[in-house]
């Protein structure tokens, strides 16, 4: 997993409230599990007409957004079913952090295992983001998970709060697989002391 520190970059503002997992990635595309590729599909109901054409008025088609690394989203973001190809879309498109003011607990929690940021703001630091966000490409956010701040354009800074177990593993690119791999030589030790003892 690639490790999160700082972050600058552009942020999309999606003004929808209890966007879901299945409008995050729409069910035809779940047949895989590998992780790559996902990000065609990100949003594809929305992205796309019915004739695969790009709607020119959905947010991540503009010019100013096809680059997005943040997105700034309305309350309830990632409800519905607990499928883990919604981050893995959104990191496939290139988006490492979502800005809300409240998530589903099964998709905040994937996130982090996929090295994605979620953070929660008040409705009114929302705001303010949305209306930064909305100024497109020429106005950047930058997340510093360390000092847990959202830094403006303008100057402006946003505290955020985060679990500092969460915080460890985004830092240092940890999900399950390296939290354990941590733990390599304890496990060794700990299996040739029983090998040792199962023959005795």
């Amino acid at each position: 997993m690639d490790k999160f520190t700082v972050l600058t970059g552009v942020a999309a503002p999606l003004r929808v409230v209890n966007v879901d997992t299945d409008m995050i990635i729409p069910k035809q595309y779940l047949k895989t599990i590998k992780r790559t590729g996902l990000g065609t599909g990100l949003f594809a109901d929305k992205r796309y007409h019915e004739d695969g054409s790009e709607d020119p008025n959905f947010v991540l088609n503009q010019p100013a957004y096809r680059k997005a690394q943040i997105l700034v989203a309305g309350d309830n973001f990632g409800c519905g079913s607990s499928r883990e190809h919604a981050p893995w879309a959104l990191l496939d498109f290139g988006i490492r952090c979502v800005i809300s003011t409240s998530f589903a607990d099964i998709f905040y929690n994937n996130c982090f295992k996929n090295g994605i940021l979620p953070i929660v703001v008040s409705p009114e630091d929302l705001e303010k983001l949305f209306d930064d966000a909305e100024r497109g490409a020429n106005a950047t956010l930058t997340i510093d998970l360390p000092n847990q701040e959202i830094r403006g354009p303008d100057g402006g800074m946003i505290k955020f709060d985060i679990d500092a177990f969460r915080k460890h593993c985004l830092i240092n690119g940890l999900d399950d697989i390296g939290l354990t791999l941590e733990k390599a030589s304890a496990i060794d030790s700990f299996e040739q002391k029983l090998s040792e003892r199962a023959w005795v």
